[in-house]
């Protein structure tokens, strides 16, 4: 991408514009211009959205700033550090990682690893006393998450899961209308998240890999589930679930597309699909006096929709990654104002209290299961 090419001066430069035109950069104040020190940020996981899509995102935030990786490959720590200007001291393997607790640079630790280690790190980092954003979704079931929650409580930092679309205005002005109820009551949620992928998957992969979080249902689902949540203005009560494997030399042991019915409170359900064998990226609601959507609603930029009296949802932000800029910036202003963030661990930990649900109903063939109160 290009992107991924650009300096960081002129990537900030980039973000900076877009929000002007949108009218947005006049409502942040920069906090460098104010003399405050950026929050820190280390990021945890080298991968394809630490490179191409977080890191350029630093460069373009108003109140954190890149401060240090942590990596397992030395290869990409001397990249990094040429590209970023990252000092020695705030470079960091997996084994020596708990020594960030003594770095004074750091504030926050952004884990974006394979699902299965999002858990350890996330205890790891609360232990040293740093604050913690963590890629969705949150962990591998419920009881993890409550623990990273617990954990993150205990010693006194916050925990932001890294729902990316909750910080995007047409995302945000869908979110209030379940609170409107502009079109009355709402009656049926369809929610679909999907890509085909995977056709040339060789190697070690750890999205086809059950015992690391793999699967479409962990990777895309987790969006339809928290848009069929946000959209209801509410919490499911029990749900139906469906796994399929079109292709069993691929997808072995994990799901290739899962399709589930969620329902919730006053007989409102969302029929939900997710899928690495299908394109899918759509939102809508279906009310007693008209409808609403959005489509695309799971894109890194040109999220757009319309509803049934005309309105559209059309705000814009700019290029890429200007979602995930918006949302680290959110996140940091909370830290630096000592308030929750928009999307804290609880929201993540409700997700998982379906996901819970919607394995469980997979794995029994498709039978009703009842979700755990929050």
């Amino acid at each position: 991408m290009a992107v991924e090419h650009a300096s960081p001066d002129r990537l900030r430069r980039r973000l900076l514009a877009a929000l002007g035109a949108a009218g947005v950069a006049g409502m942040l104040p920069n906090a460098r211009a104010r003399g405050r020190r950026p929050i820190g940020v280390a990021l945890v996981g080298l991968g394809y959205y630490s490179r191409d899509l977080l890191a350029p995102a630093l460069q373009m935030t108003q109140y954190c700033r890149l401060a240090g990786i942590v990596t397992g490959t030395p290869a990409k720590a001397e990249t990094w550090q040429r590209r970023y200007g990252i000092p020695d001291r705030n470079i960091y393997d997996y084994a020596g990682f708990d020594r960030i607790a003594d770095n004074p640079d750091i504030d926050v630790v952004y884990v974006v690893l394979p699902n299965h280690l999002h858990k350890p790190f996330t205890l790891r980092a609360a232990a040293a006393g740093k604050h913690v954003w963590c890629e969705k979704p949150m962990a591998m079931d419920a009881a993890e998450a409550r623990a990273m929650i617990d954990a993150c409580r205990t010693h006194r930092v916050q925990l932001a899961i890294g729902y990316r679309m909750q910080h995007e205005p047409n995302t945000q002005a869908v979110m209030d209308l379940a609170a409107s109820r502009p079109f009355g009551r709402l009656q049926r949620i369809r929610a679909e998240a999907g890509f085909h992928g995977f056709d040339g998957a060789s190697g070690d992969n750890w999205r086809l890999d059950a015992a690391r979080g793999g699967g479409a249902m962990y990777d895309m689902g987790v969006y339809a589930l928290n848009a069929a949540r946000y959209t209801a203005g509410a919490e499911p009560v029990a749900v139906t679930a469906t796994p399929s494997v079109q292709r069993p030399d691929i997808f072995q042991g994990v799901d290739e597309t899962m399709r589930f019915r969620l329902e919730f409170p006053h007989g409102v359900t969302a029929d939900c699909a997710t899928s690495f064998g299908e394109n899918m990226n759509r939102l809508r609601a279906d009310c007693a006096g008209g409808w609403y959507e959005l489509s695309p609603f799971q894109a890194y930029e040109g999220v757009r929709g319309e509803a049934s009296d005309g309105r559209r949802f059309d705000a814009v932000i700019g290029a890429t990654p200007a979602q995930q800029a918006r949302q680290m910036d959110a996140d940091a202003l909370a830290i630096i104002e000592g308030r929750s963030p928009r999307v804290p661990g609880e929201e993540g930990w409700r997700d998982m209290l379906a996901l819970d649900a919607i394995f469980a109903s997979a794995r029994a063939g498709g039978t009703r299961v009842e979700i755990a109160a929050a």
